[in-house]
């Protein structure tokens, strides 16, 4: 089901399965307010899950902390902007929008894979857009990588549009950076 995903967290005891839990986005929190502990945790995350799905080194964890740092040190809360999804207490997505003199950048999105594909994501650039335009925003961009092409069709699904390519190793294994932009009317 597109609104509904399994939590991950069946339980084997004697041989026997459990029922694994549905979640739907009513199960899902979403805060805007950065708490003790939340900086560290989107910084782990990052690193584990580039690690696990895509190879991605230690390269990429110093980047996003370094990033994260710089979001930290700069917040304005008329200009920038979390999004904080949690559910049973625990962090399981996360976007961010910073300022970047007269445009936003968007940075950091990403859901964890049980809570993938129930419409989070959407979501998620929902609330964003809805803020640039509040904002009065009239640029966004954002840097992501070839390899995630649900995202990038998330992006373009709002209007974003492909603007720059170019080849890295700076998260430990050659990718090729993209950048998207977006113009608000």
């Amino acid at each position: 089901m597109k609104d509904e995903a399994f939590d991950g967290l069946s339980t084997e005891g004697r041989g026997m399965n459990f029922m694994k839990k549905r979640i739907s986005l009513d199960d899902i929190s979403i805060r805007n307010e950065l708490i003790p502990g939340d900086l560290g945790n989107v910084i782990r995350m990052h690193g584990e899950l580039y690690s696990r799905e895509y190879g991605y080194g230690l390269q990429f964890e110093d980047y996003v902390a370094k990033g994260v740092c710089e979001f930290y040190e700069n917040y304005d809360p008329k200009r920038d902007r979390v999004w904080v999804c949690e559910h049973d207490e625990r962090i399981v997505g996360f976007l961010l929008l910073m300022h970047r003199s007269l445009a936003a950048q968007l940075r950091y999105f990403l859901i964890e894979p049980g809570y993938r594909g129930i419409g989070l994501g959407g979501k998620l650039i929902g609330m964003c857009m809805q803020f640039l335009r509040e904002c009065g925003y009239k640029e966004c961009y954002l840097w992501t990588t070839n390899e995630l092409p649900a995202a990038a069709h998330l992006y373009k699904r709002v209007g974003f549009v492909l603007t720059e390519e170019k080849d890295t190793t700076n998260f430990g294994k050659p990718v090729t950076e993209q950048r998207y932009d977006l113009v608000l009317q």
